[in-house]
């Protein structure tokens, strides 16, 4: 485990997963399957981290009565958990409505949106590897600074930081360069392929990490079925092809793939073994129902 400790912070989530036994049917029912289920972007990449190996530490805050749950929840994934209660707001919820490939989600960011950067302790960064969060802990927040200052912790102490974009449609609303202001001086980006296109302009894969990686030391950016493309301070950029694998559920395949790039990123420092352990882990992510790792799996 040593120099793999990552620190998490960011969303923790109630999903409620539904998966429809046929076309939705409008002002009558629908038969389908439906799932209650731990999620939330951070909290999930924190559970599939564990998974692979990374000693994990998360940073959350959820409704009044829901930390022992949540907390529990975390820890029998294997990460450590550093959850609050807010006094009022109630613990963020999630509709999933999912068709193959394609989700769609109905989100109440509830308790979420009082989480900052500045509620990550010094004390946890230290003798840290990483501190990896997403861009729901940015779109909402009252105090953009914050993340300045948690980069500029982070890189006192020799930590790397990772940064998911988390929503193409979210950061389209934020602003491209706001949004890259916000988050400057972090070391890897991980972005899918429409979060890439709206962050450079570009459309050709290889074109959009090559430009990324001029800004950030590492990008990998993922291409859905097909696979990955990284690129590593510019200068190199390497395809991982991904084996096509029957989809059961694709929610937090994006936090799996991170995860898996992430520990071997550590581990290894080799980008084409992180991209593969990338996408094994996110295989793993499609071939179960929510957002963490089915233990059966």
């Amino acid at each position: 485990m040593a120099g793999r400790r990552v620190v998490v912070f960011g969303d923790v989530i109630d999903d409620i997963v539904v998966v429809p036994r046929g076309p939705i049917r409008v002002d009558t029912d629908t038969p389908s399957s439906i799932r209650h289920r731990s999620g939330g972007s951070a909290a999930n990449a924190a559970a599939w981290l564990a998974s692979a190996g990374a000693e994990v530490d998360f940073v959350g805050l959820v409704g009044k009565g829901d930390v022992e749950r949540h907390s529990a929840d975390l820890a029998s994934a294997g990460v450590t958990p550093h959850l609050a209660a807010h006094p009022t707001l109630p613990t963020g919820a999630i509709v999933v409505l999912v068709d193959g490939q394609n989700r769609t989600m109905l989100t109440e960011r509830g308790a979420n949106a009082e989480l900052g950067p500045d509620d990550v302790p010094d004390a946890l960064l230290d003798s840290a590897a990483l501190v990896h969060f997403s861009g729901y802990s940015i779109f909402a927040s009252r105090d953009l600074d914050a993340f300045t200052r948690l980069i500029q912790r982070a890189g006192a102490r020799g930590v790397e930081v990772s940064v998911d974009p988390g929503s193409a449609g979210f950061l389209e609303d934020f602003g491209v360069e706001r949004f890259l202001d916000v988050i400057d001086g972090a070391s890897i980006l991980l972005p899918n392929l429409d979060e890439g296109r709206i962050l450079t302009g570009l459309d050709d894969p290889e074109e959009i990490a090559t430009t990324l990686g001029k800004r950030f030391p590492l990008v990998a950016l993922t291409l859905g079925e097909t696979g990955v493309m990284v690129a590593n301070r510019g200068t190199e950029c390497s395809y991982r092809r991904a084996n096509k694998v029957e989809i059961l559920d694709s929610t937090g395949a994006g936090d799996a793939f991170s995860a898996g790039f992430l520990e071997a990123w550590l581990r290894t420092r080799d980008v084409e073994a992180a991209a593969d352990a990338g996408i094994a882990l996110a295989a793993r992510a499609v071939a179960t129902v929510g957002g963490r790792p089915n233990p059966a799996t």
